[in-house]
């Protein structure tokens, strides 16, 4: 009997709570608890013996490896190119430009001169698309002292007939309004003037020349079919009374529809600083024809130019109220001879001869060389090459002979 009692006493402490069989470490009241708790929240498991977790770590680039920090920069890389390319595509691409460095180039001002064709002083670029004129000038003691002539940009001058001399003043830079006496057309005046392409003013003139005046195809200007062009003043007589003016003829020029004249002037240098030791030629003496049309001329190294005289008197410019002073003095010995109606002269134009070429103070002796009719003259020195003129007015007288020209240091 003792046995059976010592066993249901071992059972019944084996069911009693806070016994030493409860493994889970809860007492009775806390096992209760426990089965109340609401669904929603978690059991303690650190409470029933499960292992507690560890405490997460914070993120640290330190904590990563090499492979992982290097993956890290390729996704930024691929960040940062994908955004900025995102920036382009709704910044700049509906506007149709792309971001760029814009070189900004200033162009050179126009030049606001040039040299001119005809003389080679600097003028405005317009001046070389006027037309070319020349004029007919008298030069009997009666027609003394001429207008315009100072104006000119080269003047030619040569016999007439009984050995009084004549100019052709051409202008192209210049447009005096008073020229004269204007004077008859003579036949080797005019292929003076063809190589210019050059309106060609006159009265009247030598039946040789009015005939070649329409053969030779030159722009004529003639006083009997152009009146309103030419007037004939009260202070002088005739036949040396008839004036002109650049802009008169300039006007009919332009209603024959002769707006520009093309052709080549003479090679020319550079003006320069004259030194005292090299002048060879201070006075400079053209024997053309008899005393009253024999020249001289008187070096001026004030201004680089030639003192005109003629007859023994300054040549004066009336209306300019000074003396006619080139830049340059060409004297050409050309072979002169009498038409066959025994009173005008004729000169061999065509061809070549000996030259004097009078600048800065020198003389420079060369060839001139004229091919044809419409060839413009080309001055040639010792050595075959072109002699350049000084820019400014270039007076070229023919003379018969070459020892009709000398000149004293």
């Amino acid at each position: 009997m003792e046995d059976s009692n010592t066993n249901s006493t071992m059972d019944n402490n084996a069911n009693t709570p806070g016994s030493n069989d409860n493994k889970t470490g809860l007492s009775a009241e806390d096992i209760a608890n426990n089965a109340f708790k609401k669904d929603t929240e978690p059991p303690r498991l650190d409470a029933i013996g499960a292992k507690p977790k560890s405490p997460k770590k914070k993120f640290s680039l330190k904590n990563l490896t090499k492979k992982q920090k290097i993956i890290i920069a390729v996704i930024a890389a691929v960040v940062l190119i994908g955004g900025g390319f995102a920036v382009w595509w709704f910044v700049f691409r509906d506007k149709g430009t792309q971001p760029s460095v814009v070189e900004v180039v200033e162009e050179a001002p126009a030049p606001t001169t040039v040299p001119s064709k005809l003389t080679g002083l600097q003028v405005p670029p317009e001046y070389n698309q006027r037309t070319v004129t020349a004029v007919m000038i008298e030069n009997s003691p009666d027609a003394r002292p001429q207008s315009g002539l100072k104006d000119a940009g080269v003047v030619y001058e040569a016999i007439a007939e009984g050995g009084i001399t004549r100019f052709m003043a051409v202008y192209q830079d210049t447009e005096p309004d008073y020229v004269g006496p204007v004077r008859s057309a003579r036949p080797y005046y005019l292929r003076w003037a063809l190589p210019y392409e050059a309106g060609y003013a006159h009265v009247g003139g030598s039946p040789t020349a009015l005939a070649e005046i329409k053969s030779l195809g030159i722009r004529d200007i003639d006083q009997f079919s152009n009146p309103g062009a030419f007037e004939r003043i009260s202070s002088r007589y005739a036949p040396h009374n008839v004036y002109t003016g650049i802009p008169k003829l300039r006007a009919v020029e332009a209603e024959k529809g002769w707006t520009t004249s093309n052709f080549t002037g003479f090679e020319r240098k550079e003006e320069a600083t004259v030194d005292p030791a090299t002048i060879n030629a201070r006075v400079v003496n053209l024997a053309i024809s008899s005393a009253l049309y024999n020249v001289t001329y008187t070096y001026d190294p004030a201004t680089n130019s030639y003192l005109r005289a003629q007859g023994g008197a300054a040549h004066m410019d009336e209306r300019a109220n000074a003396q006619i002073s080139p830049k340059v003095v060409v004297a050409l010995a050309m072979e002169k001879g009498i038409a066959s109606d025994g009173q005008h002269s004729t000169y061999g134009t065509i061809g070549s001869g000996e030259m004097f070429v009078f600048q800065d103070g020198t003389v420079q002796k060369g060839t001139w060389k004229k091919d044809s009719d419409s060839a413009q003259f080309q001055f040639l020195d010792s050595s075959g090459n072109p002699l350049k003129l000084n820019p400014g007015q270039t007076w070229i007288s023919m003379v018969g002979a070459p020892d009709l020209v000398t000149w004293q240091p």
